[in-house]
């Protein structure tokens, strides 16, 4: 006879099994940080992105009217030994891309972007309500 365990949070093991397989990989768990956020007048998107410059950044808007923010960073450290001939060289990369798709209401004209103390912060304005209605087209039914 073999021990059957009964526990009463089963359901979650059911997603646990499932999510957690070879065929379905996995987020990065290197990707950086990204809070969104939004108040009446904008959308606000920071990006955890420490010792990374305003160099080491593209953010644009792609030919689909989406946001694309992506960063690469290569560092090349170089250390000569001083008792014989060894040198230690040791390379960094990264490389990371998010696509967003932005809301309707964002004035894509306005996107400003910037980094301070190692956070890349996007501001994403919103379309005033006197911009949304004459944003408004109508087309004529004839």
């Amino acid at each position: 006879m073999m021990p059957v365990r009964r526990t009463l949070n089963w359901l979650p093991s059911i997603f646990n099994d499932f999510f957690d397989n070879d065929w379905m990989v996995k987020a990065n768990a290197t990707a950086p940080a990204i809070n969104v956020f939004e108040t009446e007048k904008e959308y606000k998107v920071e990006l955890a992105a420490p010792g990374m410059t305003k160099e080491d950044f593209n953010v644009h808007i792609d030919e689909e009217n989406n946001l694309v923010i992506s960063m690469e960073k290569k560092t090349e450290n170089k250390e000569e030994k001083k008792e014989g001939r060894y040198l230690r060289r040791e390379f960094s990369y990264s490389k990371f891309q998010q696509t967003m798709i932005l809301p309707d209401d964002v004035d894509k004209e306005k996107i400003s972007a910037q980094v301070e103390n190692g956070v890349l912060n996007i501001d994403l304005p919103k379309f005033s309500e006197q911009e949304k209605e004459k944003a408004k087209r109508f087309i004529d039914v004839k």
